[in-house]
């Protein structure tokens, strides 16, 4: 076929451009100002688009996507106020360093940024979007329109990975051009350490007894090399982005109890921590206080990592499995460690574990229940919950580096959509793993019109709905801070069960812990979105109470 006689939209362009990333699925919302590009996904047929019910909702459907599948998330949106609601959704895909395309539209090029008032304009969009994302494009003209898309791309996918929007003018869209006889996407290489940097480090770390590394969401794909260094006698922790990188049930992974007295106490018995890919957090290392070992090297593919929350002896730019793998290469044969060193870690995480279960009371039921219920084969989808902060992020055990997905950056009511992305993609690209959310009432209840998303598009997934029918979070802060002056944290909610039953989605209430097996098992039976509501005020309070991110106590 002679591409050069055939001419498309811009729209179009789009369309076949994403089909070549090996995009299945897009999320958004329709519109005038995005109508080309959404026509030619449905006159091509081959990208599947899910109408979601608000575009903060869409964003994070293609977040968690991305993060479960690898391949990029694309979400379309509208111009001005449609564009802006998927604001806070980018700031939580830029935490969370996921590749992205947001594709949104403007107004027509000949109006545009005259300050004419003209409808649906935000004059200043692109500015918004490059404050909420890595960075942001217009396409002026069919014949930038493929040079954009590609760097947009790029860009998303060069670590630090994060979201890229593009906006594209309406009449732009419409605009026609040849079709291009080349639309695959620029090559994003795997940046290469310096071979004289990984001498020095494997040198630096030859003679330790007990080194332990510290994975973080960076470090996801380089599972290989680090069963390789696990061989020789290291340990593993991870942040709560780095779970599954080593199996959680491995018996040199301490998991993501990163934070407990007994792992704090373990460090310093460490002669070297090696930190690779995750950026040591405030919620994980108590504000950067937690006394993390004294001998600290890093590697990361970002250069301005070096140094940053803590400091470190040694660091190595690069990506996070080459550079493991050359390290393992250098220190095959070198390393005799302490054959005491796994059982010490055995101990500490045993000790942390027990420590956190004290702190569920009731709650440890629906938690060893969950395990028991779903084994390993799952996507662990969570929302800024209480539950979640008390043992979500630590358990169940998690087999798999992209297995956990939660909302990075603190804010509620992304579950539910994330869940959806999750189960959508796992479809898709045949994952073969169930999806289950964690989501609290009030979180729930901020994008809930998602779920009508979830029934529609027949979402295979669970949602554990902790309602306690307030921010209990807030409440425990109150108690904590503000001499117990409770205000604003009450909340209202409807009658899930006849909500659920509006839209054809099957509910359960869980009143009882004695149910949770039967319950959970006959959910994780029925096929579709299934609401298991978890009765909090009749299971009781935790018998510790969370009021806010862990800090440094004597």
């Amino acid at each position: 076929m002679n591409t050069s006689a055939v001419t498309i939209t811009v729209g179009e362009l789009v369309a076949r451009f994403l089909e070549t990333c090996g995009v299945k699925t897009a999320y958004g919302v329709i519109s005038i100002h995005n109508m080309p590009i959404l026509d030619a996904f449905h006159t091509r047929g081959q990208i599947r688009f899910v109408s979601a019910r608000g575009e903060a909702g869409a964003c994070n459907m293609a977040d968690a996507a991305a993060r479960v599948s690898g391949v990029l998330g694309v979400c379309v949106t509208s111009t001005g106020t449609g564009c802006g609601n998927a604001a806070g959704a980018m700031v939580e895909a830029i935490t969370a360093g996921t590749p992205l395309l947001h594709l949104t539209g403007q107004i027509e090029s000949e109006f545009l940024d005259r300050d004419l008032g003209f409808i649906h304009e935000h004059p200043a969009q692109l500015a918004m979007l490059k404050s909420v994302g890595k960075e942001a494009y217009r396409i002026r003209n069919p014949e930038t329109a493929l040079a954009t898309l590609r760097e947009a791309v790029r860009v998303a996918f060069t670590p630090p990975c994060g979201p890229v929007s593009i906006e594209i003018p309406i009449d732009v869209q419409a605009m026609h051009l040849p079709l291009p006889a080349d639309l695959a996407p620029l090559p994003v290489a795997p940046l290469a350490p310096s071979p004289t940097a990984v001498q020095t480090l494997a040198d630096l770390l030859a003679s330790k007894k007990r080194p332990l590394l510290w994975l973080g969401g960076g470090a996801r794909g380089a599972g290989p090399a680090v069963q390789r260094l696990v061989a020789m006698g290291w340990g593993v922790v991870t942040s709560v982005q780095g779970r599954g990188v080593l199996p959680e049930d491995h018996p040199a992974s301490l998991g993501s109890y990163n934070l407990q007295k007994p792992s704090e106490a373990f460090y310093q018995s460490v002669d070297a921590l090696l930190v690779v890919g995750s950026r040591l957090r405030s919620n994980e290392t108590l504000t950067y206080k937690l006394q993390l070992p004294a001998h600290r090297f890093r590697i990361d593919a970002h250069a301005l990592t070096q140094n940053r929350a803590y400091e470190s002896a040694y660091f190595v730019q690069g990506d996070a499995a080459l550079t493991l793998h050359a390290l393992a290469d250098a220190l095959e044969g070198r390393m005799q460690t302490d054959p005491a060193f796994l059982t010490d870690l055995k101990k500490a995480r045993t000790e942390a574990e027990a420590l956190v279960d004290s702190t569920l009371g009731p709650y440890v039921r629906l938690k060893n229940s969950l395990q028991a219920a779903t084994g390993k084969a799952l996507w662990w989808v969570r929302d800024i919950t209480l539950s979640n902060t008390m043992w979500g992020n630590r358990a169940p055990v998690l087999d798999h580096p992209r297995a956990g997905v939660h909302a990075l950056g603190g804010g509620i009511g992304q579950g539910l959509a994330m869940g959806i992305g999750v189960a959508l993609a796992n479809q898709e690209h045949a994952l073969g793993r169930k999806t289950v959310v964690m989501a609290g009432d009030g979180g729930f209840m901020l994008n809930v019109g998602e779920l009508a998303c979830a029934a529609q598009e027949r979402a295979d997934m669970l949602v554990l709905l902790m309602n306690d029918s307030r921010y209990g979070v807030i409440k425990n802060i109150q108690d904590a801070v503000y001499g117990s002056r409770h205000c604003y944290v009450e909340l209202h909610n409807p009658d899930f069960a006849q909500f659920c039953a509006s839209l054809q989605v099957a509910h359960h209430k869980l009143s009882d812990p004695a149910q949770t097996d039967a319950v959970l098992r006959q959910a994780l039976q029925t096929p579709g979105p299934v609401v298991v509501e978890v009765d909090m005020a009749a299971w009781g309070a935790f018998p510790v109470k969370f009021a806010g991110p862990p800090k440094k106590t004597d």
